[in-house]
């Protein structure tokens, strides 16, 4: 009888379960209970997996078993591949004409990764605009991506970035235990509008535990009827927030819960608040303020639970007004983001907003943006690292002591061994015990040793909920000394713990020479016993693959659980349908299962020692072993004949020609029209007018979208760096495509410098970490490992943010290390577009579009004038040049109105989109087409120098399309005059313009004014609503409400 095996990871324990079982206290995954409710609920599910993602894992397996759904119908599950046009096949079926109308109230559902959303994009942009004829549609979204540089990601960015462009809901589940009802939550939001309902897909996703009150077929099918019939009969005046709101009241009121938009944990009156969105920073800054605040520490966290629509009067009843400082924990996608000054994380946005506009507070909390990437682990340490930080205590912070109680076990194999799936036998027989809890959680990187696996096994009499890895293991397991190679296990250990380590052939007196000091130097540091299972020793057991695994587990239990019963030893045998009677199993441990002496001399080591400083864990890269079958192809460098053959015999070398086949994004060539420099030669800020020539690139663009640019690297330092690497630019080299592994590129190594990485960019600390691995000089390797760790942090951030250090400084610091090309070609950032403002309306200029940009400069500490990558490349650009570029939405629209006025406020190159505006509304003017009043205010230092487009301006003013033009030259008399001061002069203009005539208001450019421009709109209102004797009127509130309908825009950076 074959032994226990696993069949996906996102399943209890890698078993399948059926759909009938998923009831009440069960072992589950959070990924499961997704399944579920889509499963149920839905007449179509469209799943985009990635196939090792195995997201539609149980789907799968229930449609094909016949399982009916709450409809009385087996639900029918698509597979699909995520590619350009994805999505297309759902909206075919939901607006077919053939679609079956009374079926119009079921759901739809789809099920996806977050890394499938810009391929699904299209589609839920033309989806969310037919809504009010469709069926219900829930998207559910494991945060989950893959990162060439990074592996396995936990990304939000972008569904939080998508919801907010296409108008979607968007609702998180932060724990397992809450899966099931958020994703019913979700799908009832969905009658609404549609909706994503997100959640972790790396880890929470993928943990097996106990839960102990999960609802049956029947309980989900009274639920979701019950409530779905008063999703029907809330108050139709209400705005969708309202909804929301009172659609979560009969939620709780129907399960007995307390589930809020924004849900406060922590102290009462703390200084410092948290804001965090996502399932395991959610969870794990919960537990960890719970903890410290009932010890004193005035802190608390809000997590986001409806992130859109974002109800700002909910978060502000969450918050305490005592707060003075509001940390959001806030994604962005990479580390160069987090180092941009101007990139703000999403939730940022909204927090700083909805914060700045309140009057709640005595004194105005301040807001920081904390920004991390995909791939950071939030720990709960971390959590106290960044308050510790916060409140600026000095030195290093507390240790904080295990925030749950259970034991705690880590095992580490390699992913080719008969014992891979030891630790998940054992979870599955120690969860056989009733009044026991289990958690088991595995991690995969298929780069490291040819494939190492991690699991973390933790077992507790209480409910366990911790989604983040073991720290303190009582023992660790290893079953391959290869791992010791590459990780350090032994900073995961606990202080007195144990270590089981498998070894063939072991002979004590040899132990000094076939294990590395470093591990026995730990273990006598931490007190630790040390284990040795030599299954050697069992000539029955050594034979049989399975029997080998069944010593291992039993050797585990009988060191973890010094208490082991023969009915536990039966437990086992079950699980793996083995045939060894508890007779054999104990002889065969007696004889196998050493305990070795931890001896002083271990402390002792060579004047020579040096500690490798390794890894205490992996960089998950997958969620399945590495397929060792397939054959990695060879990258090299080679001349241009290898490509001539490509370009002359395409069939035979799957050869296609493409612009730009690196960019994600649809692309085309444009040329170099114009190039004028708008303000004076000898002033210290270059502002220029490019404009260019749309040619046949087949480009179109809207009023209000950006152009992105996809820049060039200086070619003199490229050429240097090519010079100085001892590089050959005119040689081929053949790359993976980053958008598609599978898809080789072929560039000379000049055109990759130039065009593909960002070498001349700032890079982020995964980088040095990189580059070590390639030092040959040790004291520089050393260098290189501590900018990439903890300790070594103030010094990146002053190379980063004062040296503004590039990857070619560091490259010509450490000489050392010097990686091949193509190794440097995987360590070094891709060149990312850069969008602009678009300053020109195509109805009006039809073959041509145009930008106008400020030149960022700087001198860095060793004198050198710096620039910014694309705004230096743009300026110097010109007439006839041709230039990449794509185009981005924008939320920067005209109303449909042409008689609706407009009220706009730029500073500096924030008054780009707004030139296309007036140009528009003129060309209608021009055509003897009635328009709305144009109210135009500007701010800049000085009138001379910085009147941008100035002559324009006055022009239209002239003619009569602009209103009224407020300029603020801030410098130009002794006291400074802002924007907000213009408009606070003409607020009866802004009165009869955007109140009584129903116009727009729209701000470009930096975020500071915003408070004081949206204060001067509020007395706009209160000023209209005095004149009308109204007494009731809340002028914050009706700013959200015009917000709402798209009157109130911000586009700041």
């Amino acid at each position: 009888m074959p032994g226990f095996q696993k069949q996906a990871t996102s399943l209890p324990f890698g078993q399948q379960v059926p759909l009938a079982s998923v009831s009440g206290p069960t072992y589950v995954t959070a990924q499961l209970l997704v399944q579920q409710i889509a499963y149920q609920l839905s007449d179509k599910i469209f799943s985009y997996s990635p196939e090792t993602f195995d997201l539609d894992a149980s789907l799968k397996h229930w449609a094909a078993a016949g399982d009916k759904n709450i409809h009385d119908a087996v639900t029918d599950v698509l597979p699909l591949q995520s590619r350009t046009g994805a999505g297309a096949l759902a909206l075919g079926y939901i607006f077919s004409p053939d679609f079956d109308v009374t079926k119009r109230h079921i759901p739809q559902s789809l099920v996806a990764a977050s890394g499938s959303l810009q391929q699904l994009r299209n589609s839920l942009d033309q989806l969310s605009l037919l809504y009010g004829v469709s069926s219900p549609l829930v998207a559910h979204v494991a945060a989950a991506d893959y990162s060439a540089s990074e592996g396995i990601v936990t990304d939000y960015d972008t569904p939080l970035r998508l919801a907010e462009d296409l108008g979607l809901g968007l609702v998180s589940s932060t724990s397992t235990y809450e899966a099931q009802h958020m994703s019913i939550f979700s799908t009832l939001l969905a009658s609404l509008i549609p909706t994503l309902h997100v959640y972790d897909g790396v880890r929470v996703a993928r943990e097996t535990l106990r839960v102990v009150d999960a609802l049956s077929q029947s309980g989900v099918a009274d639920l979701y009827n019950k409530l779905f019939a008063e999703v029907g009969k809330l108050n139709k005046r209400l705005d969708t927030a309202g909804k929301v709101v009172e659609l979560l009241k009969l939620f709780n009121d129907e399960l007995g819960t307390i589930y809020e938009p924004f849900e406060y944990h922590g102290h009462e009156t703390p200084d410092v608040v948290l804001v965090t969105f996502g399932s395991v920073e959610g969870q794990t800054a919960k537990q960890v303020l719970k903890k410290i605040s009932a010890d004193g520490a005035k802190a608390g966290v809000i997590n986001v639970r409806v992130y859109r629509p974002f109800i700002e009067e909910a978060f502000l009843k969450a918050i305490p007004a005592s707060a003075r400082t509001i940390a959001v924990l806030g994604q962005v996608q990479n580390d160069t983001a987090v180092n941009d000054e101007a990139v703000q994380s999403a939730l940022y946005g909204d927090v700083l907003t909805t914060v700045a506009f309140s009057d709640k507070f005595a004194e105005q909390p301040e807001v920081l943006d904390i920004k991390y990437t995909p791939s950071q682990a939030i720990t709960p340490q971390g959590i106290v690292d960044t308050l510790h930080k916060i409140f600026d205590n000095g030195g290093e912070s507390k240790k904080l002591p295990s925030l749950i109680q259970a034991s705690e076990y880590t095992f580490w194999d390699v992913d080719d061994s008969a014992t891979l799936n030891s630790a998940a036998a054992v979870g599955t027989a120690l969860a056989k015990e009733s009044r026991s809890n289990v958690y088991v959680y595995e991690s995969y990187d298929n780069l490291t040793q040819g494939g190492i696996v991690r699991t973390d096994l933790r077992a507790s009499s209480k409910a366990l909920e911790a989604p983040y890895g073991v720290d303190a293991a009582e023992v660790v397991v290893v079953s391959d000394d290869r791992i010791l190679k590459s990780v350090d296990v032994t900073k995961g250990l606990a202080e007195n713990g144990s270590v089981i380590l498998k070894l063939a052939n072991f002979k004590e007196d040899e132990i000094q020479k076939r294990l590395p000091a470093w591990f026995l130097k730990a273990l006598h540091e931490k007190a630790a016993q040390l284990h040795v299972l030599d299954i050697s020793y069992s000539p029955a057991f050594e034979k049989e693959p399975q029997s080998t695994k069944l010593l291992f587990e039993l050797a585990f239990l009988r060191i973890a659980r010094p208490e082991v019963s023969s009915e536990e030893f039966s437990k086992l045998n079950r699980v793996e349908g083995h045939p060894p009677t508890h007779e054999e199993c104990i002889d065969a441990l007696n004889q196998c299962v050493r305990k070795v002496e931890v001896s002083p001399t271990w402390a002792e080591v060579d004047a020579e020692y040096t500690d490798p400083q390794l890894p205490s864990t992996i960089q998950a890269n997958s969620f399945v072993a590495y397929q060792k079958e397939e054959v990695e192809e060879a990258l090299e460098l080679s001349d241009w004949q290898a490509v001539a053959k490509g370009l002359v015999f395409k069939e035979a070398y799957g050869t296609r020609t493409t612009l730009r086949p690196d960019l994600n994004v649809k692309t085309g060539t444009i040329t170099v029209k114009e190039n004028r420099r708008l303000t004076p030669q000898e002033y210290d800020r270059n502002i220029f007018h490019i404009e260019f020539d749309l040619g046949d690139s087949g480009l179109n663009y809207k009023i209000g979208e950006a152009l992105g640019i996809h820049a060039e690297n200086d070619e003199p330092q490229v050429l240097a760096f090519i010079e100085s690497y001892g590089l050959n630019a005119t040689d081929i080299v053949q790359v993976p495509s980053r958008e598609d592994v599978n898809r080789l590129e072929s560039r000379t190594v000049f055109q990759a410098l130039r065009q593909n990485v960002d070498i001349l960019g700032k890079p982020p600390k995964r980088f040095y970490e990189g580059l070590a691995e390639y030092a040959t000089d040790e004291a520089q390797k050393k260098k290189l490992e501590q900018l990439a760790g903890a300790e070594g942090a103030d010094e990146f951030k002053r190379r980063s943010e004062v040296d503004t250090s590039t990857y070619v400084d560091i490259l010509e610091e450490f000489t050392s290390a010097r990686p091949s090309f193509h190794d440097l070609l995987k360590i070094v950032s891709p060149l990312k577009r850069r969008e602009y403002s678009i300053a020109s309306a195509q109805a009006v200029t039809p073959t041509s579009v145009a930008l106008m940009i400020v030149v960022v400069d700087w001198v860095d500490p060793k004198g050198r004038t710096r620039y910014g990558h694309a705004s230096h490349y743009l300026s110097r650009l010109t007439p006839g040049t041709p230039v990449t570029a794509s185009v981005k939405p924008s939320v920067m629209k005209l109303p449909t109105n042409d008689k609706a006025p407009l009220i706009m406020a730029g500073l500096g190159t924030g008054l780009a989109p707004f030139r296309a505006f007036v140009q528009y509304r003129a060309m209608q003017k021009a055509q003897g087409k009635e328009i709305g009043s144009i109210l135009l205010y500007l701010g800049s230092r000085h009138q001379r120098e910085e009147y941008l487009y100035g002559e324009e301006w006055e022009a239209y003013l002239a003619s009569g399309v602009v209103t009224l033009i407020g300029a603020a030259f801030s410098r130009d008399q002794p006291q400074k005059i802002y924007i907000q001061d213009r408009m606070r002069q003409t607020v009866r203009d802004i009165v009869q313009a955007y109140i009584k005539e129903e116009g727009s208001f729209y701000l470009c450019g930096p975020t500071w004014p915003v408070p004081d421009v949206t204060a001067v709109l509020q007395e706009a209102i209160a000023l209209d609503a005095k004149a009308a004797g109204a007494k009731k009127v809340d002028p914050v509130k009706e700013i959200e409400k015009l917000k709402e309908q798209g009157r109130y825009v911000l586009e700041v950076y």
